[in-house]
């Protein structure tokens, strides 16, 4: 009686929905900006870039010198430039909606977690793909490369940290090789400790800056702050909790707030201000679309296509202000 009754309502139900323009924003938004390095506020977002965008950053020299009858402007203006650009991207996906009316229907009672979903099938169906797309997004924040067989809607920050530190652009000293062997509970507090010491002294102390490490390097930390004589610790770790110390609170090391970004690689770390990290993207922009479309009165099948149309890219702005781990 029920498989009868999902197919019924399925194929009475015709759940084609068109957003177009700023009107889709509002639904690319809520899949773009989810990604957990943005979504905790990890970077600074460009929200309306219709194609490009210039990053300057102004840096200057000793402002301040003796005074003297004469205008005299010594000091030095630095001006650096770079470019976000938003790669226009697209979701071509095709669902079948007898495999979602269950879920649909227990949410939209009120069953579930509590919070009933947006009583429209189309709604549904757009929540779904949106936390999609918000997992690739975070994933391409940090391993996007455009040149890769899988992860390559853009280049991620990985990528151009990597390409500014063989250009010479990131200092020697706040380029550091990974540890031989990947990163463990063993060495997670000597390895990031390196990270520490080659943040240059202007930045230490600078509210937004943060340590930007894996989910791995996260669970290592824990692992190695909760005792087992580790890192001189003590069997029984931070404040004798031992591996109860750690209830998902804020993390640092040595005065620097850590930050943990599940899309990035294992075995890769970089400090940055999060004022110098940037997502752009263009929600007002009008090549956005997002659509579902109900094959039901084109070819009587139960299918339903999802298409949503954005863009999306990263850039940093000063490469002598990052560290790299990698």
């Amino acid at each position: 009686m029920s498989n009868l009754r999902n197919v019924n309502l399925g194929t009475t139900t015709n759940i084609t929905t068109t957003y177009a323009g700023e009107f889709a924003g509002e639904y690319i938004a809520a899949a773009l900006l989810s990604a957990s390095t943005i979504d905790d506020g990890g970077l600074s977002v460009k929200p309306n870039i219709a194609y490009k965008e210039v990053i300057k950053k102004l840096a200057t020299g000793a402002l301040v010198s003796p005074a003297s009858c004469d205008f005299d402007p010594n000091s030095s203006v630095t001006l650096t430039e770079r470019i976000i650009q938003p790669t226009e991207l697209q979701v071509n996906l095709q669902l079948c909606k007898k495999d979602f009316i269950n879920d649909w229907e227990a949410q939209s009672m009120g069953y579930g977690m509590g919070q009933s979903l947006p009583p429209k099938f189309s709604d549904f169906m757009i929540a779904h793909v949106a936390a999609e797309v918000a997992q690739s997004t975070e994933q391409n924040i940090w391993q996007g490369d455009t040149a890769g067989a899988s992860i390559n809607s853009y280049d991620g920050f990985s990528k151009l940290i990597a390409a500014s530190v063989a250009a010479g652009d990131v200092p020697a000293g706040q380029s550091i090789a990974a540890v031989g062997g990947g990163l463990s509970s063993a060495n997670i507090i000597a390895e990031l400790s390196k990270v520490v010491d080659a943040i240059p002294g202007a930045l230490y102390g600078k509210e937004d800056l943060y340590i930007y490490i894996p989910s791995s390097a996260a669970k290592f930390y824990v692992q190695a702050l909760g005792g087992f004589a580790a890192a001189g610790l003590g069997a029984n770790g931070v404040n004798n909790q031992g591996t109860q110390w750690w209830n998902n609170g804020s993390l640092s090391v040595n005065g620097v707030k850590i930050f943990v970004c599940p899309g990035m690689a294992d075995d890769k770390m970089y400090a940055a201000e999060r004022s110098n990290l940037y997502f752009g993207t263009g929600l007002l922009n009008n090549m956005n679309e997002v659509k579902v479309l109900d094959m039901q009165d084109l070819d009587g099948s139960q299918n339903v296509r999802f298409i949503m149309r954005f863009t999306a890219g990263v850039q940093f702005g000063i490469a002598s202000d990052l560290v790299s781990y990698a």
